[in-house]
């Protein structure tokens, strides 16, 4: 990386005792754990290739993300080029004048044939750089080693000045690599991650590394996560700290993207490893890897004793209320919502809200219910906790193996002690409504909905003002918007006659069913009026009630489930 500022970063790749006629250099298209074709090869350029005396050697692009190259049997073959990194997310590299990032499938290309070999890295930062944080294993300064290229690929990288704390879990060192200024305080932030952990480690019963590293990017606006085989990479807004509604979300970050310690790096679906890095990975089970990880993550932080009881309570109901309001979710299973991700999840338009939903979201309510029907089933004796550590020895320890749908059920009956075939059919490969008051009644909960005696309508469209237009964003299924046939991208120019611009809510915010408005148009540049007749507002707000006189045993279940001791 001699030049940051240009955002390239130069690549130079070695593979010896091939002595083939010809070996293929293919660079992945998509990163594990985000499930898009990214087309990574599209930022390489200058890709030439030498033999161990210099010589050139030959070489073509022979589809969109392969190199061949024309080795004539050598020994040692070298392949140099660069790739172009300006895009800081957690799923791709990025390079400027401050830091670089690497994210292995977006940087390294493999030699096909020879995925399984042992390697060394080495990294020559610019010169103003002076530390490298990453899950590899260092030899000496800036050299690392990999057994193969799935964990180089899985290995990202972080290069600069960034500031390093630390602290030890069950005597493994984690490392916290922090780019970019943020007010968080660190001595609090160490205590609390490490809370995390150790709250995840009881859940599963071990740590199955002995070194892991957090990079973290404070960013001006940021925010998300990847996981990694002993490493993790998120992202966030640097001023996030100072509040407590983005602390503890930056907790449950950690929690979450800590948890796919577990699920997903080692306990995994079958589908999900060994990669194909050329192509989509399909699965229906991303619920489970993803969902169920997003049951746990709130749950660590609430369990650790960094988030308040109501809360938590408050972020459940509010997950069920994000679930009901889409109206995807009567459209689309989770099943398979997990299965079309490369397609919908991350790719979405103007109609995903209708039409698809959410296999984190929802797939973390149905964590609930099977956590509810488990612990309801054994009378607190087990939950879902204890399926996670039976699958993670059977399928990881002792099988060293992915898991199958089926596989998965199976576990969760073993758990309950009872079929569960009617919940899979209903709610994973289904669109049923479950009876939420069945579950949440084990922990003596009562589900209510705040909107039960709204009366009031709902226009049922969103917009946005920009360069003094307003303009229609997103229509939701069945609203009333959606009836009268409004569309996106129209231009609102008037409401019964009187115009309106970026204070709409003083038109629409206050109609009743039964309501008639007059909704003045601009469709690619003819001017129509629209009627429209304003629907009920249907969208639920839930929260929970504790019922007046639970029994000791939901009472139990309660304390259990949230981790509150010597109740």
């Amino acid at each position: 990386m001699p030049e940051p500022h240009t955002h390239y970063f130069e690549v130079s790749a070695t593979l010896e005792g091939a002595r083939k006629k010809y070996i293929d250099f293919t660079m992945p298209v998509w990163a594990p754990g985000s499930y898009l074709v990214r087309e990574f090869a599209k930022n390489v350029e200058g890709f030439n290739a030498t033999d161990g005396a210099g010589k050139a050697l030959r070489s073509e692009k022979i589809d969109k993300n392969t190199w061949r190259v024309y080795s004539n049997r050598a020994s040692e073959v070298t392949v140099n080029y660069k790739v172009y990194a300006y895009e800081l997310s957690v799923r791709t590299s990025y390079l400027d004048a401050t830091h670089g990032y690497v994210n292995g499938t977006s940087m390294f290309m493999y030699p096909e044939g020879y995925e399984k070999q042992a390697g060394t890295l080495t990294v020559v930062p610019h010169k103003s750089f002076g530390k490298v944080a990453t899950g590899l294993k260092q030899v000496s300064k800036f050299t690392y080693t990999f057994p193969n290229y799935d964990v180089l690929a899985d290995s990202p990288l972080e290069i600069g000045n960034h500031e390093v704390y630390t602290f030890e879990v069950n005597g493994v060192p984690h490392e916290v690599a922090m780019y970019g200024d943020g007010n968080y305080e660190p001595e609090r932030l160490m205590k609390d991650m490490k809370r995390v952990v150790e709250e995840s480690v009881a859940i599963m019963g071990e740590l199955p590394i002995d070194r892991y590293v957090f990079i973290v990017h404070n960013l001006q606006r940021g925010g998300g996560g990847l996981e990694h085989l002993n490493s993790t990479t998120l992202q966030t807004s640097r001023f996030n700290y100072g509040t407590e509604s983005g602390y503890t979300g930056f907790l449950s970050l950690v929690a979450h993207e800590y948890f796919h310690l577990w699920n997903v790096k080692r306990l995994r679906p079958a589908p999900l490893g060994p990669f194909n890095y050329n192509e989509e990975n399909y699965t229906r089970l991303l619920w489970v890897s993803e969902g169920i990880t997003s049951y746990y993550d709130d749950l660590i932080v609430r369990r650790a004793g960094l988030m308040p009881e109501q809360r938590y309570l408050d972020v459940v109901a509010g997950s069920i209320s994000n679930v009901e309001n889409t109206p995807g979710n009567k459209v689309q299973s989770v099943s398979e919502s997990s299965f079309d991700a490369w397609i919908k999840y991350y790719r979405q338009n103007e109609n995903s809200n209708n039409a698809e939903v959410s296999y984190y979201t929802k797939g973390g309510v149905l964590g609930q219910l099977l956590n509810m029907e488990i612990m309801k089933s054994t009378n607190g004796a087990k939950s879902l906790d204890d399926v996670m550590r039976s699958m993670y020895n059977r399928y990881y320890k002792q099988l060293d193996r992915g898991f199958t749908e089926k596989e998965f059920q199976a576990a969760i009956e073993q758990a309950a002690g009872h079929s569960m075939d009617a919940f899979f059919r209903d709610y994973v490969h289904g669109t049923s409504t479950p009876d939420y008051n069945k579950y949440f009644n084990a922990a003596g909960l009562r589900l209510v909905n705040l909107n039960e005696q709204n009366v009031s309508g709902s226009w049922g469209a969103t917009t946005s003002f920009n360069d003094g237009r307003l303009t229609i964003t997103g229509v939701t299924r069945g609203s009333s918007a959606y009836e009268a046939g409004l569309n996106v991208k129209d231009e609102v120019i008037a409401i019964n006659g009187y115009r309106v611009g970026n204070d709409i809510d003083r038109y629409v915010g206050g109609v009743q069913p039964g309501d008639e408005l007059e909704v003045l148009i601009s469709r690619d540049g003819i001017l129509q009026i629209v009627p429209v007749k304003v629907l009920k507002d249907t969208r639920v707000r839930y929260k929970f009630e504790k019922i007046e006189k639970p029994t000791s045993a939901q009472l139990e279940i309660y304390n259990k489930w949230l981790g509150i001791k010597g109740a």
